[in-house]
């Protein structure tokens, strides 16, 4: 009988390590890194070109060792466009989270976020445009961001709500998921010549 059971142990164990494979080797090098709370933090982001994608103030941020993530507590942000020659989006939130390698950020509580009006590429004005949101899942050097919540966008006489909504920064592309609302005036029209 001992036999038996010391064979099924055998056999359980076998089994365990063939579902649950081996265990994650842990590619950090050096001492671990302790928690630490910062006040008054400034934090820069760059994309993988070597570019500034992000930057962000706040007056209290947490790095907590068990995760190494940031808990960031009234975040002021400002995320750099790809394009030159197009101005910062500046924003503010209740609440940040920053992710461990820094690629994903989570906005939490009401999202405020503008851009200034500016002259592109053609020589034609841009008016300013803004965008109240909340809870933004946002992947900052890609310079991407979604939610599910309300989301109300105004640039210039032009505004649009809906609910959910997705949008690329760089391509100034925003797609509203429901219940979408959009007011365009329409644009003078060029005089035509007799």
């Amino acid at each position: 009988m001992i036999v038996v059971v010391a064979l099924a142990a055998g056999l359980a164990q076998v089994l365990l390590w063939w579902v649950v494979g081996t265990p994650k080797e842990n590619d950090f090098v050096g001492p671990p890194r302790s928690g630490y709370v910062l006040y008054n933090a400034k934090m820069w982001s760059y994309n993988p070109e070597g570019l500034l994608a992000f930057r962000m103030q706040a007056p209290h941020m947490e790095r907590r060792e068990d995760d190494d993530t940031l808990y960031i507590n009234a975040p002021v942000f400002q995320i750099s466009p790809k394009k030159p020659g197009i101005p910062d989006w500046d924003g503010h939130s209740l609440y940040g989270w920053v992710d461990k390698s820094g690629t994903l950020i989570k906005l939490q509580g009401p999202v405020h976020m503008q851009r200034a009006a500016y002259t592109d590429a053609k020589g034609q004005p841009v008016d300013m445009a803004t965008l109240d949101t909340s809870e933004v899942t946002a992947w900052p050097k890609e310079n991407r961001m979604v939610t599910a919540e309300a989301a109300h966008a105004v640039q210039g006489a032009r505004t649009l709500d809906g609910i959910g909504m997705r949008a690329n920064l760089n391509e100034n592309h925003l797609e509203l998921f429901d219940a979408s609302h959009g007011t365009f005036p329409p644009r003078p029209r060029p005089q035509r010549k007799s």
